[in-house]
């Protein structure tokens, strides 16, 4: 789907039917692939040992009523009518929870907040009239920091489960999928033949990842429907053929029926049940940003959720009336031996396409993770131009894959990999329920009863299915807790040393005072060209540069402070993006612009960021000038400056918009077929958002307006500065621009800690060490980079 044409339907459209049709249709093969291959492995990983199939009955009716039942309370009434609901901007999934939170309450971790990100078109907040109950709950947890802490384990443990269940997912699918072939051969000669072949799926499957899910997403959908509408034929056939009456097995009396006769064994059959709801569930949250949020309700309502509940009846009957033991409960058995090997390739294709959906879904929260200063920098490649959040992460793909090959190698039977993938799933049920409830709380302003209603009852479903995974801890459901613990770990060790990093930079930055005291009786010589100097912080000077400036007296004639930030929204728009002001007066060239993104957003090339970002410059001089000369036209330059030589200037949002007038200096790249203009219009406030249309031409053109006419020898003395500042800007752009970045070591002061020693100079510096710099993240050409040593005493 194109998001850039998604975004800009407007309302009536996006809420009509047609488009909700089309919308419901593509995100078959996007959400739904891992949901529907799920009667592939549910009966057959329920009867694995717990329970036996008998002459009565009554296990097989147990079962089938609580994988209705299942299927009803959670996706449909949990999930398609009150958590989509919950969205961010139209964004889903537990990052989305996560901002929903933080913005309407101060319980974010993240540093360098500022007044500023409150102004976002996509910050935007609910105002109903705040009840009393909602306003203490509000006061509590931001009055305790703890409470800070704990919410973003949270978020942290459901992120970690949702990324081991990328690990699961294909690995269980696609095996399933391939046990079809069990029926074909001797047993000896399957468990050798099986192994390889869903081996062989998953190196192909994760080798096509870096072409981009775009390139053979149309497939997708079609792939999914035939499935869907071959289960549901196939379930038709086995009710109307072998039981007519199994529709009385959906009664929840069955549900107690059964759990009386089996008792312990029912309770921990449960691990099985639950996977019917598998990672499909939360995938309908997750993706909810691709979509919307009527597409995906009546995808899901009118037919995924009739296609599984009559596949499953289906097995149901046909079980009824057949008797194996549990090594032959498969969903293959009750597929008519004529139709066996078509069923068995669309089952292998369906089951392709629900892995790339969970190996997508692990990308894209990643790259959220990262974002937020939460995992280790990856490099993120995004593979697609047209259609937003379809990303691919090299590392992270390789590593996916040798650990599902190692999963199917070391399980080799879907009951073990079946009990590790439903405590995931449960586990990221678990945090979204009590996330929500939240929501409902801070966002919807609805009374606390209502949310702990919500939380009761929802939660008490899921901590029965979450007890029941507990009891397969040696049974295979130790792998994802093992892997959470892992990722878990990291994750907080990367944030907590990323967080006291910005602590160390805000206490030891250097005052304005100092920066514009540097000069030639100092011995220090401005040399051409445009320094790019980064940091974290929105306001000072880092101390890196001033580190940077005592080693080499020297510095660029036009410097920029450049901070990179991420806000707790799921996307910035271009034109709210950059946020450009003055560090010092306008004769010492330097200038602070800092770069905003959202949780979602892809950050831009290195090349475009250069050249939009000195385009930035551009327009905010002419902007500053023109301000200038509306608010006091008459007074002396230096007199109008001199109250800001002290202290920073107010930041300004400088967006992309068209301005008239004669252009007076060009610079031209081979870049984009764009062409801006700059030239300012009287504007009120420096708040307010100034555009640009984009022209189409051969070349970028990045034009400098500056009247030239008749009348030139009227020009003011600060037309002149302008002119002169502006061409300053081009001359230093033609000289060169330098990347400079921190290159920084971390340790634990004295006295510290063992555990918080072991965290800061062990486990940061090593993840420090193997992972991509910040020149690789941001892909700075080489020759471009100067790096700064520093050491952080934390």
């Amino acid at each position: 789907m194109d998001l850039e044409f998604g975004k800009t339907l407007d309302a009536s459209k996006k809420g009509s039917w047609k488009t909700a049709s089309l919308l419901a249709y593509q995100s078959l093969g996007v959400v739904y692939g891992d949901l529907s291959t799920s009667p592939l492995y549910v009966y057959k990983s329920t009867f694995a040992e717990d329970i036996q199939h008998s002459e009565t009955n009554e296990e097989i009716y147990g079962v089938l009523s609580f994988v209705f039942w299942t299927l009803t309370l959670l996706p449909l009434f949990k999930y398609v009518f009150v958590v989509l609901r919950a969205d961010d901007n139209g964004e889903g999934g537990t990052f989305a929870l996560y901002s929903l939170i933080c913005r309407h309450a101060r319980v974010s971790l993240l540093p360098n907040r500022q007044v500023a990100d409150e102004a976002l078109s996509t910050y935007k907040l609910e105002h109903p009239p705040e009840k009393k109950s909602s306003s203490r709950v509000k006061m509590y947890l931001e009055k305790h920091k703890v409470l800070h802490t704990a919410l973003l384990i949270l978020v942290l443990l459901g992120t970690c489960m949702v990324i081991g269940d990328g690990v699961l997912t294909p690995a269980i699918s696609v095996f399933s999928a391939v046990s079809g072939l069990e029926l074909s051969m001797s047993k000896e000669h399957h468990q050798y033949a099986v192994i390889p072949i869903t081996c062989f799926i998953l190196v192909c499957l994760f080798a096509l990842q870096h072409y981009g899910t775009h390139r053979v997403g149309f497939f997708f959908a079609p792939i999914v429907l035939t499935w869907l509408l071959c289960i549901s034929a196939l379930g038709l056939y086995n009710i109307i053929h072998w039981n007519p009456h199994v529709y009385q097995a959906l009664s929840p009396y069955y549900m107690f029926k059964f759990l009386k006769k089996t008792r312990k064994g029912g309770w921990m059959s449960l691990g099985g049940i639950l996977l019917c709801i598998t990672a499909g569930s939360e995938a309908m949250f997750a993706d909810l940003g691709h979509f919307s949020y009527a597409a995906i309700q009546t995808a899901f309502t009118f037919l995924v959720y009739p296609a599984l509940i009559l596949a499953y009846m289906g097995q149901a009957a046909y079980l009824s009336q057949h008797h194996p033991t549990s090594y032959q409960i498969s969903f293959y058995v009750s597929v008519p031996e004529s139709v066996r090997w078509p069923v068995l390739v669309v089952a292998i294709l369906a089951s392709v396409v629900g892995s790339q959906a969970i190996i997508s879904g692990t990308f894209s929260i990643i790259n959220q993770s990262q974002s937020l200063g939460c995992f280790p920098r990856v490099k993120v490649i995004h593979t697609s131009d047209k259609i937003h959040g379809q990303i691919y992460i090299p590392e992270i793909n390789w590593v996916l894959m040798i650990l599902c090959i190692a999963v199917t190698i070391g399980f080799r039977d879907t009951k073990h990999m079946g009990n590790a993938s439903g405590l995931a799933v449960m586990t990221v049920m678990l945090v979204t329920t009590c996330l929500t409830s939240l929501v409902i709380i801070l966002c919807w302003n609805k009374p606390p009863l209502v949310a702990l209603s919500f939380l009761l009852f929802f939660g008490s479903v899921e901590l029965l299915y979450f007890s029941a995974s507990l009891t397969k801890f040696t049974e295979g459901a130790w792998l994802p807790i093992l892997l959470a613990l892992f990722l878990m770990t990291i994750m907080f060790v990367w944030h907590y040393a990323t967080i006291k990093k910005y602590e160390f930079d805000l206490h030891n930055k250097v005052s304005l005072e100092w920066l514009l005291a540097l000069g030639p009786s100092l011995g220090i010589v401005r040399v051409p060209g445009i320094g790019l100097v980064f940091t974290d912080l929105t306001s000072g000077i880092p101390a890196n540069f001033s580190r940077f400036v005592t080693n080499l007296p020297a510095f660029h004639r036009v410097l920029v402070f450049v901070c990179v930030k991420s806000v707790p929204v799921p996307y910035v728009p271009l034109a709210e993006r950059y946020l450009v002001g003055r560090v010092g007066p306008a004769a010492h060239r330097s200038y602070r612009c800092i770069v905003r993104y959202g949780y979602r957003d892809v950050h831009q090339e290195v090349d475009s960021f250069e050249s939009e970002l000195i385009a930035k410059l551009a327009d905010f001089i002419r902007y500053d000038w023109y301000r200038r000369q509306q608010t006091n036209p008459y007074t002396d330059d230096d007199a109008s400056h001199s109250n800001e030589s002290s202290s920073e200037c107010r930041l300004a949002v400088i967006g992309t918009v068209a301005f008239s007038g004669t252009p007076g200096y060009e610079i031209e790249e081979s870049v984009q077929p764009e062409s801006v203009s700059g030239g300012f219009s009287t504007v009120e406030s420096v708040t307010d958002v100034i555009e640009m249309e984009p022209v189409g031409a051969v070349q970028r053109r990045v034009r400098f307006a500056i009247d030239d006419d008749s009348e030139s020898d009227t020009r003011t003395d600060m037309e002149v500065h302008l002119r002169e500042e502006l061409e300053d800007l081009l001359a230093a752009q033609e000289a060169g621009t330098a990347f400079i970045l921190g290159h920084s070591h971390v340790r634990a002061k004295q006295g510290s800690s063992v555990l918080k020693r072991l965290a800061i100079n062990f486990g940061y510096n090593f993840l420090r060490r193997n992972c991509r710099g910040p020149d690789v993240t941001l892909k700075v050409p080489p020759v471009s980079l100067l790096e700064v040593g520093m050491v952080y005493v934390v």
